[in-house]
């Protein structure tokens, strides 16, 4: 019974009950009603030519017959055993592994096997019973596919009622097709860069190529050969050690594997929600969790695994393994340099030098810090401030003319008066107590003490004399001074010339006060009163006048002329 032919029919069963079941040989022959030699000849013969369960669709009863020949166990003449066609698939995913290596080894394990070319065309019409979704060739681990799926999801608030549209962010790998699926708010950018560093996570690891869509968030420009990256993107790159090469623009072919993601994930999971009222985002993402494990774990019709068990096999191993820290996101702004030599970033004002006013900088933010680029060149970090209308400001950013500004301050500006002279000092200090701001008074000193340069610090400081005994507290007034010269002239202060004029009445009331007998018997008692106050006034003048005099402290600075005495 060894040698007796068998219909194809009861050879799919022997073949079902074996690789899909996995009885004992004994136990298929008593089922079909076979000899075990038969069984047992079939099933060599299926292991040889690399043929598992469930066979594919696309394998007729021809094509099993010619591959298990006519007569299980009567091998013909130059018989050469057929490779495994499955196996050769995953090998062709990994790095470096070609068909020729393949027949190589092939060859060293049949010497007497197929040559190349037949070996090649083997494999190729095996190939072509795959179906479409798995004829690309994707090296193990090289690109993850992303892109949003089409449907989104409600999110009903439970407060308001209001309902949000949850978008649905899709990657999968392109060697094992194992997928990535999560709810987010929109499509901005902050989001887009979470789902990427959660699609890291999930999978343990990093592609070596990222190829998304022309997504905004991740291109900024589309373009068939030079798209233009959005920088917070590709920031994101460099930083995971991975490449971003967006599919082109019109050309769904390039992102095939997660058109097909997104169609799975349609069908498989937002279809099996569909009746479902979700009240937030993380409750969305729990469900989507679970059915995404489903649909990771759940074979494939044409070949004998899941997406996880080529992910572990083929992606895992050739994965790039994740940095020590996780990606910080940073915002990213175009801003440009004022005159003052600032940007503005939210509100609040950096220094950058000097020299690159009105240039085209770029900012990038984070939670604590500004990084201003330019040129793709670090100009400067600030620590992050959130204080609107602020400056900050590093000295080394400002020219030279603006960093001896930041000198200017009111005790420092009356140090330099006191170089000149006391009156100077004290014309200063007024100025500036005088002003609303001290600062508003700074370029009037500045001016008056430079004037000390033009006109000797010695006339400077005569021209302050006279200027803060007329309260003349100007820079006009200083330089009309010097000017005419008038701080070369011998002026009388208010107390000498008081003091000149009583010393001309004491010879006066002198003589009156001897006479005033004589008076007060001639004239009127009204006249006497007249003449004793005038009197008394006389003596109290006069004893203020010779207490206040040129000998007097107040006035010990103000110079006087022989003529005063």
């Amino acid at each position: 019974m060894a040698n007796r032919s068998i219909s194809m029919r009861m050879a799919r069963e022997i073949l079902r009950l074996y690789f899909g079941l996995h009885l004992k040989k004994r136990q298929i022959s008593r089922a079909c009603g076979v000899a075990p030699s038969t069984v047992v000849d079939y099933v060599r013969k299926a292991e040889e030519v690399g043929i598992t369960w469930p066979l594919p669709e696309s394998l007729d009863d021809a094509a099993l017959e010619t591959l298990l020949s006519e007569r299980s166990g009567s091998v013909k003449p130059g018989y050469r055993p057929m490779p495994c066609m499955q196996e050769m698939h995953s090998e062709l995913k990994k790095k470096g592994v070609t068909l020729q290596l393949l027949w190589l080894e092939y060859k060293e394990r049949y010497p007497e096997g197929y040559q190349y070319t037949q070996f090649v065309d083997h494999y190729r019409r095996w190939e072509k019973t795959l179906g479409l979704s798995l004829r690309q060739e994707h090296r193990a681990g090289e690109k993850m596919f992303i892109d949003f799926a089409g449907k989104t999801v409600p999110i009903v608030d439970s407060f308001t009622g209001e309902i949000a549209e949850a978008e649905i962010f899709v990657a999968v790998l392109g060697a094992s097709n194992y997928t990535y699926a999560e709810a987010l708010p929109s499509q901005r950018l902050p989001f887009w860069i979470k789902a990427h560093i959660n699609t890291f996570e999930y999978f343990q690891g990093v592609s070596e190529i990222l190829v998304p869509d022309n997504l905004r968030s991740g291109v900024t420009k589309a373009c068939r050969y030079e798209p233009d990256l959005n920088p917070v993107y590709l920031s994101l790159a460099q930083h995971y050690g991975t490449a971003i090469i967006p599919a082109r623009p019109g050309k769904p072919k390039d992102k095939s594997k997660v058109e097909n993601g997104v169609l799975l994930v349609t069908r498989w999971i937002l279809a099996a929600l569909r009746h479902h009222t979700f009240f937030s985002i993380e409750e969305l993402n729990e469900r989507i969790k679970e059915l995404l494990e489903r649909l990771n774990t759940k074979k494939f019709k044409k070949l004998n695994s899941s997406r996880r068990e080529l992910f572990e096999t083929l992606d895992r191993p050739s994965l790039k393994p994740l940095p020590e820290q996780r990606y910080r996101y940073i915002d990213f702004k175009r801003p440009t340099v004022n005159i003052d030599y600032h940007v503005d970033v939210d509100g609040h004002f950096y220094s950058v030098p000097y020299q690159l006013r009105s240039k085209k900088a770029e900012a990038f933010l984070s939670a604590d810090t500004v990084e201003i680029f330019y040129s793709s060149r670090r100009i400067v970090t600030h620590q992050r401030s959130y204080q609107k209308g602020k400056y900050t400001t590093l000295t080394e950013h400002m020219p030279k003319a603006h960093q001896k500004h930041l000198e200017w301050t009111p005790s420092r500006i009356i140090s330099w008066a006191e170089q000149t002279g006391p009156a100077t000092a004290k014309l200063i200090e007024t100025i500036l107590a005088t002003r609303p701001h001290p600062e508003q008074g700074f370029k009037s000193c500045l001016g008056i003490l430079r004037l000390g340069k033009q006109y000797t610090p010695e006339r400077l400081e005569a021209a302050a004399i006279r200027a803060v005994h007329f309260r003349a507290f100007s820079y006009k007034s200083i330089k009309s001074i010097l000017e005419n010269g008038f701080d070369l002239q011998t002026f009388l202060t208010w107390k000498q010339m008081s003091f000149a004029c009583l010393v001309s009445l004491l010879g006066p009331l002198h003589f009156y006060a001897q006479n005033f007998n004589r008076f007060t018997s001639e004239h009127s008692p009204q006249g006497l009163l007249a003449a004793e106050g005038i009197l008394a006034a006389a003596k109290e003048a006069i004893a203020k006048a010779d207490g206040s005099g040129p000998g007097n402290a107040n006035d010990a600075a103000i110079p006087q002329s022989a003529d005063s005495a």
